[in-house]
């Protein structure tokens, strides 16, 4: 099984400077002189291939206001390709073996629509200009699950004794899988006449194991032998559990599978005895600063780390708070730097972990109320007593030491983020090693 990173123009300038809080390159421009994951980690690869939604060159309209590319971004990409805008492989020229880029639709951005923002010739287009390895059908998610909406034939109408909510919602799904359906039969017709060079995968939705189901049997009986199951983002792992035990049955012997959007280590034998091949995901980078709790990826038997927040002093809170008057700029600033003083010293051994949780509280007290979730400094103190950075080989923990535990800024928190890609990739791997000997 291979591990997709789904890429969203997330990099880091390589010679930031977390003392000064700036970059030490005074020309700096992002796309140019910033890296990716794969440039950062020099040569140990925090991910099989790269997966591109189409959804992040969108603009105007709808759920999604603007795609994450710039229109110079669009242009540039457009002209020379996936595996040179991303420098996967450093070379630019496109290795479907060993830097497999996949090309899909980000569906998940334009859930709330009634139809997909962009045609099928669009999306091959896309593909076929990216140099994609892989693209994948135009797809509308499923937004229910339930499998009481589930009947012997899913093709068929409502069933009888439905409220009339809940008919409505199993008319919306099947109308949404019905569409995913014919969309991934003219794509690939469509695909096989133009004779493209990326190989076309089939998207497979379903509001039940048994919907999914009824999806690859017909995904199958199209011809694709690579079909990708959405729509699981929000599955509990005993959903997909029940899903991928459901579709082995149409799949094994006929069709590998991706599943869009998860990374399950504890399904990775199931996901084998299944037919999985491949899988993606952004949450190890998201994860890093979006989570409440588990920030910083680690094999502890207490789970994962939650990072240590001391917010800076320009912005978001503290700024509100100096502007406000309720707080005085000379003592934000004096509490922010005794807090970072602190942890530094602490990382070094110069300073011990009770002290530190004193300059910590000095200036989270100094903020007062006003955030959104409570300071968690059960966790954070779990975090900083077993100090996970100081024995993690990984590039990013070497290079920076505590800087990576801490909650501040892109250029610490998407660097947690890699470290997150890099330990999910190890057990990946470690997996492999004595899975598929």
């Amino acid at each position: 099984m291979k591990f997709f990173y789904a890429d969203s123009l997330d990099l880091v300038d390589p010679v930031f400077d977390f003392i000064a809080e700036k970059s030490r390159n005074p020309k700096r421009v992002p796309q140019r002189d910033d890296v990716y994951a794969h440039e950062l980690m020099n040569g140990e690869r925090p991910y099989d291939g790269l997966l591109v939604s189409k959804a992040l060159f969108r603009v105007g309209g709808g759920s999604v206001a603007t795609g994450k590319y710039s229109q110079a971004q669009r242009k540039r990409f457009e002209r020379e390709g996936a595996p040179r805008f991303l420098r996967f492989p450093k070379s630019g020229r496109a290795d479907s073996t060993r830097y497999p880029i996949m090309g899909d639709c980000g569906a998940f951005a334009y859930r709330n629509e009634p139809e997909p923002p962009f045609d099928i010739d669009e999306l091959i287009d896309f593909y076929e200009d990216g140099q994609f390895s892989t693209g994948i059908s135009l797809d509308h998610v499923v937004l229910a699950y339930d499998p009481a909406l589930d009947r012997e034939d899913p093709a068929q109408g409502s069933l009888p004794g439905l409220t009339s909510k809940h008919a409505s919602t199993r008319a919306e799904a099947m109308r949404r899988q019905q569409l995913s359906l014919e969309n991934a039969d003219e794509f690939r017709r469509k695909s096989l006449a133009r004779g493209v060079e990326f190989e076309p995968i089939g998207a497979a939705h379903g509001w039940s194991p048994e919907s999914y189901r009824h999806a690859i049997r017909e995904l199958v009986r199209m011809g694709y032998d690579y079909i990708a199951l959405g729509g699981l983002v929000p599955r509990k792992s005993r959903e997909i559990d029940e899903i991928l035990r459901a579709v082995r049955t149409e799949s094994l012997g006929h069709a590998r599978l991706h599943l869009l959007g998860v990374v399950r280590p504890e399904l990775f034998d199931l996901m084998r005895d299944s037919g999985v091949a491949s899988f993606d995901s952004s949450s190890p980078i998201w994860q890093a600063f979006k989570d409440a709790r588990d920030n910083y990826y680690s094999s502890s038997s207490e789970g994962h780390y939650t990072a240590v927040r001391i917010p800076q002093v320009d912005k978001g809170l503290p700024m509100r708070r100096i502007r406000e008057g309720r707080i005085g700029q000379a003592d934000a600033i004096a509490a922010e730097a005794g807090a970072l003083g602190a942890l530094r010293n602490y990382g070094t051994g110069d300073l011990g972990l009770d002290e530190l949780l004193a300059a910590l509280r000095r200036y989270d007290e100094l903020l007062g109320d006003g955030r959104k979730t409570k300071t968690p400094w059960d966790r954070m103190e779990r975090t900083l007593r077993d100090r996970p950075w100081a024995d993690c080989p990984c590039p990013i923990c070497r290079e920076i030491g505590i800087e990576v535990i801490l909650f501040r800024g892109a250029n610490r928190n998407r660097r947690r983020g890699f470290h997150n890609l890099w330990w999910t990739q190890r057990v990946l791997e470690t997996w492999r090693e004595n899975n598929e000997a």
